[in-house]
């Protein structure tokens, strides 16, 4: 039970660290969509691809630095390239509900607005969790394989048959 149980915590803290840097990243999505449409006349979904396009940028430094900073290093182009192609389809995922919002049902008030990035962030979040984890920031396998040899030693182990009394 006890390699489960360090397993859980480790993507307990691996979401909780990864929730950190998204909702940081959600206020920066948020803070520049609102400026960008208060400050001009760009329509809603370009407003909005801008922000996302700094948010990507502030989360790739929190995650690199801080959610993952303990895996692998190595190959950064290839990470950064991940990270840029797994990003953009989380662009056009969070961007195609408001899309879908303004233009489909017309609702383009500031309010439904703003509703409807944050939905389309929640949606993309969900791809991004899985897809960063999955193929970007990956284990070492230094770590995975001391992570099992932790595991395995914690495990309790049966008496060799020689020794069991009937």
């Amino acid at each position: 039970m006890e390699p489960r149980s360090s397993g859980l915590q480790r993507l307990v803290r691996e979401v909780a660290k990864f929730g950190t840097v998204g909702v940081a990243g959600i206020f920066v999505n948020l803070g520049v969509f609102n400026l960008v449409r208060h400050v001009s006349d760009l329509p809603v979904v370009r407003a909005s691809i801008i922000a996302t396009v700094v948010a990507i940028a502030f989360n790739y430094v929190g995650f690199r630095y801080w959610t993952y900073r303990d895996r692998d290093k190595g190959g950064r182009t290839k990470e950064l390239t991940l990270f840029l192609f797994f990003s953009a389809i989380g662009l056009v995922i969070e961007n195609g509900v408001l899309y879908a919002a303004t233009y489909g049902f017309g609702w383009d008030s500031p309010l439904q607005s703003n509703v409807f990035k944050f939905v389309g962030i929640g949606v993309a979040t969900l791809f991004r969790f899985w897809s960063y984890r999955t193929w970007v920031f990956r284990v070492q396998p230094s770590q995975e394989a001391e992570s099992i040899l932790v595991a395995e030693s914690k495990r309790p182990h049966s008496e060799p048959k020689s020794q069991r009394v009937p």
